[in-house]
């Protein structure tokens, strides 16, 4: 029993933590953007084994659920329906046979997540589920979602009440997402790269002074920055060297450029900063257009961010495994 793609949306693939461990054979980690909201997602529908997601960029898709399937829709809020029923994000709903999901704009944020119940059951490529459009690699022959694609759920444990489920089901209760979506727009803590001190002054000023937009030209590879032009003291000739998610980078353009999930294994350009881990999702939810500005930070601060976030998300989902237990 399948669940059926009417209609794609926007850049929509299935993605999980990523594909990790595989950067000295040329493969990159891809894996979902906002990586809290993916795996709030699959808490909510009891799922713990890293299954596979819906990312959706700024229009989700429509899907016919041929069976009765739990889901759970976070990341950036957009309009669910079905039929004449809303659907709220951040909690669990059933869906009953036949149900048709109509996912439509996002009011702000970039990017959605919607996780069933068991997962998808496509095959793993190196390890990962995920899906690498630039290097084409995983589900569907690592490409975007098309309409006809039929997608089969994965085998979770039975959940009773889905045998007779007749009617859309909402959970009494859902997560606040308040502390996991950048509604703020507050400043993206960066350190100074290897090759920061190359900036000329009123760059190195500008970098963590300047507004920048987020550019139309920006991807799962990067978000490509537009403002002011950053300048280099004398021009550098560099060779390759190993680049990760969040590494910003200066092109000849003088316009930077910050790798995201599908960020290739190395690169040649001059490296002025590396945004902190703990950020990458906060610059997953911005779209084109909205604005990115810079504050400073340290190795040793990001580091004690990250594993923060770490300690309040694993509190939360220990929380929703009791919730869950006691329904």
């Amino acid at each position: 029993m399948s669940v059926i793609v009417m209609k794609p949306g926007l850049l929509t693939s299935l993605q999980d933590g990523g594909r990790l461990g595989y950067a000295a054979l040329g493969v990159g980690r891809a894996g979902a953007m906002d990586w809290p909201a993916w795996r709030l997602a699959n808490a909510l529908v009891d799922n713990t084994k890293g299954e596979a997601a819906l990312e959706f960029t700024l229009t989700g898709p429509t899907l016919r659920f041929e069976q009765p399937t739990v889901i759970a829709l976070t990341g950036a809020p957009v309009d669910a329906r079905v039929g004449d029923q809303t659907l709220p994000g951040w909690t669990r709903c059933v869906l009953p046979a036949g149900s048709v999901l109509q996912l439509g704009g996002m009011r702000h944020g970039c990017r959605g997540y919607l996780a069933i119940r068991g997962g998808f059951a496509t095959a793993a490529v190196l390890g990962s589920q995920s899906t690498d459009l630039n290097a084409r690699i995983g589900p569907f022959d690592g490409r975007s979602l098309q309409s006809g694609d039929r997608l089969e759920p994965g085998a979770g444990d039975p959940w009773p009440p889905l045998p007779s489920a007749k009617t859309l089901q909402v959970m009494r209760w859902g997560l606040d997402p308040q502390p996991w979506f950048d509604y703020g727009r507050t400043p993206l803590a960066l350190w100074r790269g290897h090759h920061f001190d190359q900036l000329d002054d009123t760059s190195q000023q500008a970098l963590f002074k300047a507004t920048f937009a987020l550019s139309k030209d920006s991807n799962r590879v990067a978000s490509r920055l537009d403002g002011q032009r950053l300048n280099l003291r004398r021009p550098l000739e560099l060779i390759s060297e190993a680049s990760v998610p969040g590494t910003l980078q200066l092109p000849p353009s003088g316009q930077p450029i910050l790798l995201q999930a599908e960020a290739p294994v190395t690169g040649g350009y001059p490296r002025i900063g590396q945004l902190a881990a703990v950020d990458l999702s906060r610059l997953a939810q911005r779209r084109p257009g909205d604005t990115v500005c810079f504050r400073e930070t340290t190795l040793d601060e990001a580091a004690q961010r990250l594993a923060a976030r770490r300690q309040r998300l694993q509190r939360l989902l220990d929380h929703i495994e009791r919730r869950l237990e006691s329904a």
